[in-house]
């Protein structure tokens, strides 16, 4: 079994290290990811300039782009072989809700995904980062059972795990994505050369995080499994357009 790793905490992050180790015990293990933190690149491809690969000294493959970048070239002409499966991460921090817009970490499953290839995007549900070696050892779990129980056409799994020892972990759930509320104010500065600067805001607190919702299993101390698709098309608003267009 091949399997492809990227994420967008670029490919020094230690929660992509933890991960290579881990999947190295039942597969082949090719790494590319970016050279840098991208975090919030979302499904960015980078069309303005060429990309370098390079090979770091722990064998990992870097590219000075994006991970939607990474895991195209890696596809699409950069590896002798397509792999079995995508999986992207170990992300510091919860993708949730709202934040699989913005995900450079479920943007590189993404891409896995709309190239035909099984993928997974899994994230550590924390600031801290103590225990990636649950999220691996999760995300092992769910690559065998995938192994063994193959689902019908290509998946895209967004995989959020607690950040506790594995022994304290609930059951996995399979959730539906939670919403927040609208993000807060951007913050304004001035800078030391007296100009006005700005942060881009916090996320908004969960809105909708009722049982069902990955939020509620976070908040349960359960690990989320979302199945995502790519199809931004908004079917019950069609025959209302349609009715529109007439008036």
């Amino acid at each position: 079994m091949r399997i492809l790793l990227s994420n967008d905490d670029g490919y020094n992050a230690p929660g992509l290290a933890c991960l290579a180790a881990t999947l190295a015990k039942v597969a082949e293990i090719t790494v590319v990811a970016p050279e840098r933190d991208r975090s919030g690149a979302s499904n960015s491809l980078t069309l303005d300039r060429p990309l370098s690969v390079k090979r770091s000294a722990n064998g990992f493959l870097f590219v000075n782009g994006t991970p939607t970048d990474c895991v195209h070239l890696a596809v699409t002409g950069l590896l002798d072989h397509l792999p079995d499966m995508v999986v992207s991460g170990i992300n510091l921090g919860a993708n949730m809700g709202d934040d699989t817009i913005y995900s450079g970490t479920v943007a590189a499953a993404t891409e896995g995904f709309l190239l035909g290839i099984p993928s997974i995007a899994v994230s550590l549900a924390s600031k801290v980062g103590r225990h990636f070696d649950t999220a691996a050892r999760v995300t092992l779990e769910m690559v065998e059972r995938l192994r063994r129980v193959p689902v019908s056409g290509p998946v895209l799994l967004n995989l959020n795990v607690p950040d506790l020892p594995y022994e304290k972990l609930g059951d996995i759930e399979i959730t539906r994505l939670g919403k927040r509320h609208k993000a807060e104010p951007v913050v304004k500065e001035i800078n030391p050369r007296k100009e006005t600067v700005y942060w881009v805001g916090p996320a908004g607190g969960a809105q909708d995080a009722g049982a069902g919702t990955d939020f509620y299993a976070i908040a349960e101390k359960r690990v989320s499994v979302t199945p995502l698709q790519i199809d931004l098309t908004h079917v019950n608003q069609i025959p209302f357009l349609r009715d529109w267009l007439k008036r």
